[in-house]
C-alpha cells in the first residue's frame, strides 16, 4: 500500500487534470490504517496535495481536504509544527472555508493540546494572527473552531501572555470592531477563557473585554442586551466569575433591570434572560440567599408563571422546577404561601390542557418540585410535597393518569416522571396502591411503546423497588411483580406476546 500511495502522489504531480488520481489516492488513503500511513509517508512531503488546494475547482479542493485530513493524522503534533508551518498559514488564509476548518481542527486543534507543539505555535505570531482573524470569518463553523483553539491555548500562563501581552491583543480588538456579530464572538472567546480560572479572568478583565461586555447589559440595542445577558450568565457558572460579577455590582444591576422591565415595552426580549441568570445563580449558590437578597427575581417568576405569553410561562416553569429541585428551594417557595399556591394551580392547568410544549414543561417542573431523595425525607418535607401534590387537583392521581394515557409520547413520559418523583415517598406509595388499576398499569408493557416511554416506566419501577417502605405498603404480591419487571429489563417482550404478534401477521 505504501508503494501505491507513493506512486499515486507521483502521478498526481504530473497530471494535467488530477481529479481521477485524487479520487484514487483518497480511496487508498482511507483504506490504509494510520499506522501504515505513517510508514508510507515517512520522510515524504505532502506539498503536492497542498499545492493542489490553489484552485477554484470545488471538487478538487474537497478531495484534497479529505486526503489531507487523513494523511495529517500520520504525523505527530510536533511534526506538524516543525514541517507544515507554511502550509498551515496557507490553509488559514485560504478563501475556501473547508480548508480553513482543516487547518484549524487537524493542525491547530491537535497542536494546542500537545505541550511541545504548543510552544512552537506560541512563538509563531503570524499563524496566531490568522487564527484570530478566522473569528471574523463569514462561516460560523470556522469561527467556532478558531474560538475553540484559542480557548485551549489560553489554559496556560504562556498562552495567556501571548494573547494578552503582545501585538495579538490589538489584532483581537481590531477583529472585534468588524461588526456586532464578530464582537460577540470575541466576547464568547473571553467568557470561555475567563471560565478556566480567576487568573485567566484577570487577563480578560485587565484587557477591558469583560467591562465592555458588562456595559452592553444596559445598552440601547435590545437584542444585543439579550445576548449580553446570556454571556454574563455563562460567566456566572464559575465561582470566581460570580465573585467578579458581585464585585462589579452586576447582580444589583440585573435586579434593577427586572424591576424596570414593567415600564419597558421591549422587555419581553431580554426579561427571560434576566430571570434565567438569577435561576442559575440560585442553584449554584443558595436559593434562599438569592431570593431574599433579590426579591424582584422571585416576584417576577411568579408573575411570569401567570402571564398569558407562552415564552414567559415557559421560562417561569423551567425556573420554578430548577428552584424546587433543591430542598432549600422548596422551603423558599413554601414560605410565599398563597402566591405559590396560585402558581402551582396554574402549572396544573397548563399540564392538563393547551400547547403540548408547555404541558411537557409543566409536567417536568411539577416532577422536580415533588422529587425528594430518600435522605431528605423528613416528616416536614414529606408533608410539604404531599400538600403540593393535592393542590394540583381534587383527584391528582386521576389527573396524572389521564395525561399518561393520551397519545403523545412526551406527555406520557412527563406523567411517568411525576409518578417516579413520588414513588419513594410513603404517601405516594399509599396513593398508588389505593388507586384502582394503577399497579397493573405500572407493569403493563403494552402502554408506551417508544424507547423513551419504556425507559421512563423502567425508572419508575426501579424507584419503587429500591424504596424500603414499598414492600410493606404495596404488598408482597405487587412488590414481587415489580421486582420481576425490573429483572426482565425495560425492553422485555414475553414469549406469548411474540407468538400472538406472528399469528396476527
Amino acid at each position: 500500500m505504501a508503494a501505491s500511495i507513493e506512486s499515486l502522489l507521483e502521478e498526481i504531480s504530473s497530471a494535467e487534470d488530477p481529479t481521477e488520481e485524487l479520487q484514487n489516492l483518497k480511496t487508498a488513503v482511507l483504506s490504509t490504517p494510520v499506522s501504515a500511513l505513517r510508514d508510507s509517508l515517512r520522510g515524504q512531503r505532502l506539498g503536492v496535495v497542498f499545492s493542489l488546494l490553489n484552485t477554484n475547482e470545488r471538487e478538487q479542493i474537497e478531495l484534497c481536504v479529505d486526503i489531507l485530513d487523513r494523511m495529517l493524522m500520520a504525523f505527530s503534533p510536533v511534526d506538524l509544527a516543525h514541517n507544515f508551518r507554511v502550509e498551515l498559514h496557507g490553509g488559514l488564509t485560504h478563501p475556501n472555508d473547508t480548508v480553513k476548518i482543516l487547518a484549524l481542527t487537524q493542525v491547530i486543534g491537535r497542536m494546542v493540546e500537545h505541550p511541545d507543539a504548543v510552544t512552537e505555535i506560541l512563538e509563531n505570531h503570524d499563524i496566531l494572527r490568522e487564527v484570530i482573524r478566522c473569528i471574523g470569518g463569514e462561516k460560523i463553523a470556522v469561527a467556532k473552531q478558531a474560538i475553540n483553539s484559542l480557548s485551549k491555548l489560553s489554559h496556560s500562563k504562556p498562552g495567556l501572555d501571548t494573547l494578552f501581552r503582545s501585538d495579538l491583543l490589538k489584532v483581537m480588538k481590531d477583529v472585534m470592531a468588524t461588526s456586532d456579530i464578530i464582537r460577540y464572538r470575541i466576547y464568547e472567546l473571553m467568557v470561555d477563557i475567563s471560565s478556566v480560572s480567576a487568573v485567566s479572568l484577570g487577563y480578560c478583565a485587565n484587557s477591558s473585554f469583560i467591562s465592555q461586555l458588562l456595559s452592553e447589559l444596559t445598552g440601547d440595542d435590545i437584542l444585543i442586551r439579550a445576548t449580553a445577558i446570556e454571556m454574563v450568565t455563562t460567566l456566572a457558572h464559575s465561582q470566581h466569575g460570580r465573585q467578579y460579577l458581585a464585585q462589579q455590582g452586576i447582580m444589583d444591576k440585573i435586579s434593577n433591570m427586572i424591576r424596570g422591565a414593567d415600564t419597558d415595552p421591549f422587555s419581553s426580549l431580554y426579561l427571560p434572560g434576566l430571570v434565567k441568570f438569577f435561576g442559575n445563580l440560585a442553584i449554584m449558590d443558595s436559593p434562599q440567599q438569592v431570593c431574599e437578597t433579590y426579591p424582584a427575581f422571585q416576584n417576577k417568576v411568579f408573575e411570569m408563571a401567570l402571564d398569558p405569553d407562552p415564552v414567559m410561562i415557559g421560562v417561569a416553569l423551567d425556573t420554578l422546577g430548577l428552584l424546587g429541585s433543591t430542598v432549600e428551594g422548596k422551603q423558599v417557595l413554601q414560605k410565599t404561601g398563597e402566591k405559590f399556591k396560585a402558581v402551582l394551580l396554574r402549572m396544573s392547568h397548563l399540564a392538563g390542557s393547551g400547547a403540548t410544549e408547555l404541558r411537557v414543561r409543566s409536567l417536568e417542573a411539577i416532577s422536580q418540585l415533588l422529587t425528594l431523595q430518600t435522605e431528605q425525607q423528613t416528616e416536614d418535607l414529606l408533608a410539604l410535597t404531599e400538600s403540593w401534590f393535592h393542590l394540583l387537583s381534587n383527584h391528582p392521581m386521576d389527573m396524572i393518569c389521564n395525561i399518561s394515557t393520551q397519545p403523545f409520547p412526551e406527555l406520557h413520559c412527563g406523567a411517568l416522571h411525576i409518578f417516579t418523583a413520588i414513588a419513594t415517598q410513603p404517601w405516594g406509595q399509599k396513593l398508588m396502591i389505593s388507586t384502582p388499576g394503577f399497579m397493573e398499569f405500572i407493569v403493563d408493557r403494552s402502554t408506551g411503546q417508544t424507547k423513551e416511554a419504556k425507559d421512563a416506566k423502567f425508572e419508575l419501577v426501579g424507584e419503587l423497588v429500591s424504596s424500603s417502605t414499598a414492600a410493606e405498603i404495596l404488598g408482597s404480591q405487587h412488590y414481587l411483580r415489580l421486582k420481576t419487571y425490573l429483572k426482565e429489563g425495560p425492553y422485555y417482550v414475553s414469549a406469548v406476546a411474540s407468538v400472538s404478534t406472528e399469528g396476527a401477521d
